[in-house]
């Protein structure tokens, strides 16, 4: 997809945190209950897409959610997001979660997932910097944009025609 717009590198837009796992963190299962995870995602991750715009974003859409291996006790939670696409007003984020038992040093990816985020103001009408992979990793995960991105639009007439079903009916009046 040619870009005549100016571009950011994917690192410019970079952030890394890291968590350790804590007992108040478990679920019944002692791993990571995946609530916790994705609201560690979401906020680490918006960083990533107000560094782009510096402007107020809100969540869109979460997709390609992947919980790939459990994190446990003792482990720690290495999350790195970075801008994988942009539009106007929209951008897409990649997430992965690297976790490390902290007693062995052993590393596996435990998490990925996508999230799109929108510019809060809707007067906004430049399109936003197009995004420049520097890895091998960006590269690979920067060029499947235009697929995700089009697979978001059909997914938002699916959810427009299931909303034009959904009532807010009591169910308890029938």
């Amino acid at each position: 997809m040619a870009d005549s717009r100016a571009s950011v590198s994917c690192n410019a837009t970079l952030i890394m945190t890291t968590h350790r796992v804590f007992q108040p963190d478990l679920n019944e299962h002692q791993s990571v209950f995946g609530g916790k995870i994705l609201s560690l995602v979401d906020d680490s991750a918006s960083v990533a897409a107000v560094r782009l715009t510096h402007k107020t974003v809100v969540t869109a859409s979460f997709d390609h959610v992947s919980f790939l291996q459990p994190f446990h006790l003792d482990d720690s939670m290495i999350l790195t997001a970075y801008v994988t696409g942009t539009g106007t007003r929209s951008l897409e984020v990649f997430v992965k979660i690297v976790g490390e038992n902290l007693t062995t040093g052993e590393r596996f990816v435990g998490f990925t997932c996508f999230i799109t985020y929108v510019i809060d103001d809707r007067s906004v009408t430049t399109p936003l910097p197009g995004i420049t992979p520097v890895t091998a990793e960006q590269r690979y995960i920067c060029s499947g944009y235009g697929h995700r991105h089009d697979q978001r639009a059909i997914r938002r007439q699916e959810q427009r025609d299931l909303n034009s079903h959904v009532t807010t009916d009591s169910p308890w009046t029938e």
